[in-house]
């Protein structure tokens, strides 16, 4: 059987015939399998001749078409067919306030209609026709286990949390939404949820990953939507076709973690600091505890501390999120907000640039040479960030800033990432700062740095290495670009934190070297997000 087409449409609020009309036309051009209605079929205002219209059958409804009730009652012509058990007409089906249905093309539909009544201690509502449900109808639902798709007449609570997708203060106050219905979606998993949206504004999250409760269990994605009412005057999206392909296992690009699963207190940390975002890496504190570590096996995506899967991963410090990688800011930030508040930033600065792949190398990823491969652009998008940052730094602060960006690139490591924060743009044109990396390796016994680009081809049989880029703007076309590669052999024992050892000796912050003596509130780190939000719009290329 093929992968149905839906499609979707916002609140008619009574405009049956002229919606009707169109979906005639578009089914005619598309052959759609079915239609879903959200919000508000019907009015108190819905005239009787409409609904005559729609009884009589001289008003067609053009193909399988689904809908629950929503904020208004169904007109009491209706509400008697519905109560009565009876059709409303050809093609027209009332699904029931709380429901689950299994259409012809195989879907599995579970429904929530209505607003919740919050007077009702408990207990299910019974009536089908009025516009409201309960906590426990909620709950109860949960017994379906799964759905292909949740169709609400409320926003399940936060969904917007961890969203790169603008949802304006005025949207958001307008929105109904409860936490029982967050826990309805996070316990069915559906391939979508969908609702309504109270006024002229279309909003549709970047999907998100739930949280396996077992290694077997396969991956499971949302993909929120909710359709401004039909026939806006702002002309929001009313209307969204797609394809529900169920033997679709494809992770989708952009997917961010679940903004419904509440957040666990950190783990302690590893000395490889993959269970961490930030380790302190104190071995001989740890050494024990470290080793059984070891002898376990590495963690999956779910529990990778730098992957968007991880629902425990802070998704309120992620900057911006592109089709490969991502920006968030750092825990425990090296410099704090006011750290280059001379030089025209009102943020640590301090930034992380994950790929999206779960791997400890770029080319663990795949070919190096395929442009096509996800490592190859992996690391395009990522050098992408890495130069939009750089640009914006030195922009802001009229070229008195410079950028240091490292990488550790080992096998044994559980996610690549790069670290990048500013320095003074006169220590790396004067090359203070090369030479105090220089230095601290001559220090600590490990290899010489070697000046050398490493390009991507040579990545695959170059082996490990520690590489650092560093970077300036005079702002007179005079740019000072330096790559500093230090070779690791696989057996060497290398501090994780040899780069934020440096640059906190450069900048005189030693006090702040570890990064759980820096922790912020998540208010403070809110903040800083939105402060860097703010300031790489110009230059944020996943915006446009």
């Amino acid at each position: 059987m093929a992968a149905p087409k839906i499609i979707i449409l916002g609140s008619l609020n009574g405009q049956l015939e002229p919606v009707f009309n169109k979906l005639a036309t578009l089914h005619a051009k598309n052959n759609f399998s079915l239609a879903i209605l959200t919000g508000d079929v019907f009015t108190p205002d819905t005239d009787d001749e409409t609904i005559s219209a729609l009884l009589n059958g001289s008003l067609e409804v053009p193909l399988p078409t689904y809908f629950t009730i929503g904020t208004h009652s169904l007109p009491e012509r209706i509400a008697t067919r519905v109560e009565a058990g009876e059709e409303i007409c050809h093609n027209l089906h009332f699904l029931g306030k709380r429901s689950i249905t299994k259409t012809s093309e195989g879907l599995r539909i579970v429904t929530l209609g209505g607003l919740l009544d919050t007077k009702v201690v408990g207990g299910q509502s019974k009536e089908q026709h009025l516009p409201f449900h309960t906590d426990d109808d909620a709950k109860g639902l949960k017994g379906a286990n799964n759905a292909d798709i949740l169709l609400t007449s409320m926003w399940p609570a936060n969904v917007w949390n961890g969203s790169q997708v603008v949802l304006g203060p005025t949207h958001q106050a307008s929105i109904q939404s409860t936490q029982a219905i967050a826990e309805l979606c996070a316990t069915l998993k559906p391939r979508y949820h969908i609702s309504a949206s109270p006024e002229a504004f279309f909003y549709e999250r970047e999907p998100f990953v739930h949280q396996s409760s077992s290694e077997t269990e396969p991956t499971s994605v949302t993909r929120f939507i909710s359709m401004a009412p039909y026939g806006n005057e702002a002309k929001a999206k009313a209307m969204y076709a797609f394809t529900l392909n169920k033997s679709d296992t494809t992770v989708p690009k952009g997917i961010t973690a679940s903004p419904f699963t509440p957040k666990r207190k950190r783990p302690l940390d590893d000395d490889e600091g993959g269970y961490s975002r930030f380790a302190s890496h104190d071995n001989n504190r740890r050494g024990r505890q470290n080793k059984r570590r070891r002898e376990s096996p590495p963690p999956g995506p779910d529990k990778c501390y730098f992957c968007l899967s991880n629902p425990n991963i802070s998704a309120h410090m992620c900057c911006s999120i592109g089709d490969e990688s991502y920006v968030t800011t750092a825990k425990g930030p090296l410099p704090t907000s006011t750290t280059f508040a001379n030089e025209g930033l009102n943020f640590p600065g301090h930034f992380i640039i994950i790929p999206l792949p779960h791997a400890p190398t770029i080319p663990s990823m795949g070919p190096t040479s395929d442009p096509t491969s996800d490592a190859v652009k992996a690391y395009n998008e990522m050098s992408r960030f890495r130069e939009s940052i750089q640009a914006m730094i030195s922009a802001k602060s009229s070229h008195k800033l410079g950028v240091v960006t490292w990488e550790i690139s080992r096998d044994r490591n559980i996610h690549l990432l790069w670290q990048l924060m500013p320095i003074p743009a006169e220590m790396i044109h004067s090359e203070i700062a090369e030479a105090a990396f220089r230095v601290e390796a001559e220090n600590q016994k490990y290899p010489s740095f070697v000046t050398r680009e490493l390009t991507l081809e040579e990545q695959p049989t170059f082996g490990d290495y520690f590489r650092v880029w560093l970077w300036a703007d005079n702002g007179e076309d005079k740019i000072k670009g330096k790559s500093l590669v230090m070779p690791l052999s696989a057996d060497t024992r290398f501090d994780l934190q040899f780069g934020r050892r440096v640059i906190a000796k450069l900048l005189g912050l030693e006090k702040r070297f570890i990064w759980q003596d820096c922790e912020q509130t998540v208010e403070e780190e809110t903040a800083d997000v939105e402060a860097f939000r703010e300031a790489f719009k110009a230059w944020d290329f996943t915006l446009g």
